[in-house]
């Protein structure tokens, strides 16, 4: 059992519903600090409503969330706004604002959560564009001008711009092609390694599993197991072993 000063986010007994349906019901889950962990699940099992919930845009009906030693609902403003600042976000398709530029999209954050100049946030700007694998031509594009791909890596530098010790994606590969998803995968883990990131990954990728998860997290039942990829090949569950064991597993290599 990991220490809890190797523990980036604990989730303990998290319900979230919406109406009459139950989504999750006592879901528990640590994240261990510097790891790449992603979230996988059928349709309706709450994946991206488990992620806002950690983040903060969903309320859970009971359980409590614990982020980088801080309890959530205990926290003051002040506390919450430092963690806040601790954590970059990529949302499915970019989420991008589409009347700034790419530089404008990545200081944004800087804008809401620092009082640095206008020049160092400039060139702040332009280094965590490098950092995403854009051109420097990119930050003067606007949304609209660059392609699905770019888009994403977009997202990537806005979600670096505060230097997070925790990042969150939400379906990073999907729709990409199979060459950009691998470059995509190849990013996330030289990012992970270089910056000691946290890497928390919703996914239905099975590349991506392979290519860069330390360990996966299976939403089933309401609840979350969790394992390396060898521990859930060897789960009798029939969703968990039709997941793993099926054709799109045999293709990814599994």
């Amino acid at each position: 059992m990991a220490d809890e000063s190797d523990i980036a986010i604990s989730l303990r007994g998290i319900v979230n519903r919406f109406g009459q349906q139950v989504v999750h019901d006592g879901l528990d889950l640590d994240i261990r600090k510097g790891e790449v962990i992603g979230i996988v699940g059928g349709s309706g099992t709450g994946k991206s409503v488990l992620m806002r919930t950690v983040i903060g845009l969903n309320r859970p009906a009971a359980g409590s969330i614990t982020v980088l030693g801080t309890r959530m609902d205990k926290a003051s403003d002040a506390e919450r706004a430092r963690i806040e600042a601790s954590w970059g976000v990529l949302f499915q398709n970019g989420a991008l604002f589409s009347s700034l530029t790419v530089a404008e999209n990545v200081q944004a954050p800087m804008r809401e959560h620092t009082d640095l100049p206008a020049e160092l946030m400039g060139e702040l700007a332009a280094l965590k564009i490098r950092l995403a694998g854009l051109p420097a031509d990119a930050g003067a594009k606007f949304p609209s001008q660059l392609s699905g791909g770019m888009k994403k890596r977009a997202g990537i530098a806005r979600a670096l711009a505060l230097d997070p010790e925790i990042l969150f994606l939400d379906e990073p590969t999907a729709g990409l092609d199979p060459i950009g998803a691998a470059e995509f995968d190849d990013l996330i883990r030289d990012l992970q390694r270089s910056l000691g990131l946290t890497v928390v990954m919703i996914t239905h990728d099975l590349d991506s599993l392979v290519a860069i998860c330390d360990r996966i997290g299976v939403l089933i039942d309401r609840r979350i197991r969790v394992g390396t990829l060898a521990e859930h090949l060897q789960d009798e569950h029939p969703w968990i072993r039709q997941y793993f064991h099926g054709k799109r597993a045999r293709a990814a290599g599994i």
